[in-house]
């Protein structure tokens, strides 16, 4: 591993990526929180982390990549104490900052180049030409970048690196893609080298009983000596580490480094996010145990609403279905008061017809072509009848005159009453005027059927089927129509027989 030094060094010459910006072309001088915490130029693709810290999107992978426990240099640079879970870097751990790339975007810079007098915001500084350079100076720099891009891309091909568990036993080599794809695939086979060198530093270690703070502190001798030894039968018998990482890790190497400051350090950090993470799994138990107990809560709730709601569409249900039978026998009394109200029981029956034009006109059409009169008595217990008019006549009258005829229904004193109908019966279509009033009448032939006792609701009418000339109803010269209205009179002699 190789420990992460602030400052531009801590890229590797070998970097693909390319840092910040440097803050010399900026107009003004940069606030703190424009610059990379890594390379200290100003933000390029700026990434936040979840510790608060913003690096260079080339920084942060650079330091992701080059470390097996990456940890937020500018946490580090607090103390152990400044450390938290959210210290530690990963891909996943950080986004992108949109906020401060849009802030930075709109920077005012200028080139720094010879010559070129060309300024902006730093969106557009990479797009612009230095077009006032020397055709020479253009040359020149042409030429050094094709040979650097040469030169980068020949290490780049040759150089084969050692895999991290070298050390260890891992005899592969390859270039830093390849290394990360063995990396990747050969996991099982690293932790089974590692496996027996933890196990002999554990049985090398003799740890003392724990402090108050509940940590235990290797001896500075025992830790060294069990190392050494350890690292010692290693392939080659050769004691090393890249960059001098496991030394540092250890506090091991030639009596170098602190006296287990690191390793307690570590430790230290593992049983805090190891305690973190007890702490949010409590908690999420504890949530999810109250968010169950609140689900069966609101569903039992909602099975006794669906069942008040069930309850209550019967309850309706069944109102409508009384409201319907009760307007039913509402408009049957309705009915039967309006009957009420138009009966007669002395044998004489006014009959008025309004809106005449409209009933007429039905009557040509054949959409009514004939009306029936409110039922009327002879007497108060005599026969019950009506009258049937044709405004466009019946039989012999049809089209020329109005027909009106007389039928017996049957009623409730039938059983009492003589039979068959022999009473005259006078038909009277009055001059609203009262000058001329058209006058029919006519005996009943007992013999007929429309004159005896009513075996069905109503007989066959009988009457007069040329009542009154069509031309003459509608001459202006009479006044049997007025306001659309005319009446007809009906009078029932109980004296004959």
């Amino acid at each position: 591993m190789a420990k992460l030094k602030s400052g531009v060094s801590s890229l590797p010459d070998e970097n693909v990526f390319v840092s910040g910006y440097p803050t010399s072309i900026c107009d003004l001088v940069p606030g703190n929180k424009y610059l990379c915490c890594n390379c200290n130029n100003v933000l390029k693709k700026a990434q936040q982390t979840l510790c608060g810290h913003r690096y260079c999107t080339p920084c942060l992978a650079w330091i992701i990549r080059n470390h097996e426990s990456p940890i937020c240099p500018k946490c580090k640079q607090g103390g152990p104490e400044a450390l938290t879970e959210d210290s530690y870097l990963s891909a996943d751990r950080a986004f992108s900052d949109a906020a401060i790339n849009k802030e930075i975007s709109e920077l005012r810079v200028h080139c720094v180049t010879a010559n070129c007098n060309w300024s902006g915001v730093l969106r557009d500084y990479e797009k612009h030409k230095c077009e006032k350079r020397s055709p020479d100076d253009q040359m020149q720099n042409k030429n050094g970048m094709l040979a650097k891009g040469k030169n980068q891309n020949s290490v780049n091909n040759n150089w084969k690196e050692k895999c991290r568990f070298s050390l260890l036993g891992c005899t592969y080599k390859g270039s830093r893609d390849k290394l990360k794809e063995h990396e990747k695939s050969s996991v099982v086979a690293h932790l089974s080298l590692i496996a027996p060198l933890l196990m002999q530093i554990k049985e090398s270690l003799s740890l003392p009983e724990p402090t108050e703070n509940g940590f235990q502190y290797p001896r500075q001798d025992s830790t060294a000596q069990a190392v050494r030894k350890v690292l010692s039968n290693l392939p080659n018998g050769e004691l090393y580490a890249v960059n001098g990482d496991i030394a540092q890790d250890c506090g091991c190497l030639n009596g170098v480094g602190s006296t287990g400051t690191d390793l307690h350090t570590r430790l230290a950090m593992l049983e805090a996010r190891t305690q973190v993470f007890e702490n949010i799994i409590s908690v999420l138990n504890r949530e999810m145990d109250s968010a169950t107990g609140k689900l069966a809560a609101a569903l039992e709730q909602k099975n006794e609403e669906q069942q008040k709601v069930k309850a209550c569409e019967q309850k309706i249900t069944d109102l409508r279905c009384t409201l319907a039978t009760k307007e039913m026998a509402i408009n049957e009394l309705h009915m039967r008061l309006s009957t009420l109200e138009q009966t007669s029981y002395d044998g004489v029956f006014l009959w008025k017809i309004s809106n005449f034009t409209q009933k007429s006109h039905d009557a040509v059409t054949g959409r009514a072509i004939s009306l029936y009169s409110p039922a009327f008595y002879t007497a108060r217990y005599g026969y019950k009848v009506c009258l049937r008019i044709y405004l466009n006549g019946d039989g012999a009258g049809k089209g020329t005159h109005v027909s009106l005829f007389f039928a017996i229904m049957k009623g409730e004193y039938d059983a009492l009453l003589p039979w068959p109908f022999k009473h005259k019966v006078t038909f009277m279509l009055l001059d609203q005027n009262n000058r001329e009033h058209v006058f029919d009448a006519f005996r009943p032939d007992i013999t007929s059927a429309s004159f005896q006792r009513p075996v069905n609701d109503m007989n066959i009418a009988s009457g007069c089927p040329l009542f009154c000339l069509l031309s003459k109803l509608q001459s202006s010269k009479n006044n049997y129509l007025k306001d659309d209205t005319l009446f007809i009179r009906c009078i029932i002699d109980a004296s004959s027989s």
